[in-house]
């Protein structure tokens, strides 16, 4: 069957949007009526019911009636409603991939995304949590990698994204430290320049906990160029992740942050609260084992990242 010419007919557009819907149900679920369907999305009965029965003559689904205890859906061909769906590929967006603990999360949700459905996955790296969201929101990619503490505050402020998959503490990074220009600091100080990424939600959080009551100049930065700012003097400090301080050995000075109750270290999978279809799909064949204990071998240098 060419879904392609289906979709491209008169009723296409209809029988996407409830192929959609229907990858949020699961087998057994009641669903909602034709008189439900059309006044939610604004559409006439007749054109709801032509939709059902395309996918239904297709194998998508299978609803059976129940008389006045509803209609259920016996039955879900998720290959053919993704078909039916227009989604023929899967791309995230997560931090770029510069310590071993990333690149063994990159590594880890591409072998995940392995699926019998043979919907490809990819992924592509940007930097700062609000740029990797702003871009969830464009329909630019398909979900997004950030920590847990930027999305519940994202959420708290604007409740655009949900919450998919978690991937316990220590996926996202072992722990922020403030790397100083010499040795002669161990805290933050009145009058120093203290480098910021303004795109980063941990990272302005976690700066601005740190010099809370100090009298300090913010100076906004790339997040990964901290540590050069820091190093050629022209910021005394920044936040910055313990990872890549020791994957690569880098000499600097740094302090551990204690006591901010900060969720930054765990790693979460969001998509746009307008793509629900999406949030299933990727809740149904994501597991966070397979994932975390990727991470783990890449971390320990028993296998190689692959991403």
């Amino acid at each position: 069957m060419d879904y392609k010419q289906i979709l491209l007919s008169k009723n296409g557009y209809v029988t996407l949007t409830l192929a959609k819907e229907f990858l949020k149900y699961s087998v057994g679920d009641k669903i909602p009526t034709v008189t439900e369907i059309s006044d939610r999305f604004n559409l006439a009965r007749g054109t709801v019911q032509n939709a059902l029965k395309t996918l239904q003559n297709n194998d998508a689904i299978r609803i059976e009636s129940k008389g006045h205890l509803g209609s259920y859906l016996i039955k879900k061909n998720m290959k053919v409603l993704l078909e039916f769906a227009g989604i023929t590929s899967i791309v995230g967006v997560m931090p770029l991939p510069y310590s071993r603990r990333y690149e063994g999360l990159a590594s880890g949700l591409l072998v995940a995304m392995e699926n019998h459905y043979n919907i490809p996955a990819s992924m592509a790296y940007m930097r700062g949590s609000l740029n990797r969201i702003s871009m969830l929101e464009s329909n630019r990619y398909d979900y997004a990698i950030i920590s847990r503490d930027a999305a519940e505050q994202i959420l708290d402020k604007y409740n655009n994204i949900i919450i998919v998959k978690s991937f316990g503490r220590y996926s996202y990074l072992s722990e922020h430290v403030i790397i100083f220009k010499n040795n002669k600091y161990d805290a933050v100080e009145d009058g120093m320049k203290i480098g910021v990424d303004n795109d980063s939600v941990d990272q302005k959080r976690l700066t601005e906990a740190i010099c809370k009551g100090k009298k300090v100049e913010f100076v906004h930065i790339d997040y990964s160029q901290s540590l050069k700012r820091v190093m050629s003097g022209d910021i005394d400090a920044s936040v910055w992740n313990k990872d890549e301080i020791l994957d690569k050995m880098i000499e600097v000075n740094y302090v551990e942050i204690q006591n901010l109750d900060i969720l930054a270290d765990e790693a979460v999978l969001v998509v746009n609260k307008e793509e629900p279809e999406m949030a299933s799909l990727l809740d149904e064949i994501i597991d966070v084992k397979t994932v975390t204990n990727i991470q783990k071998l890449v971390l320990e240098g028993k296998i190689t990242p692959s991403y």
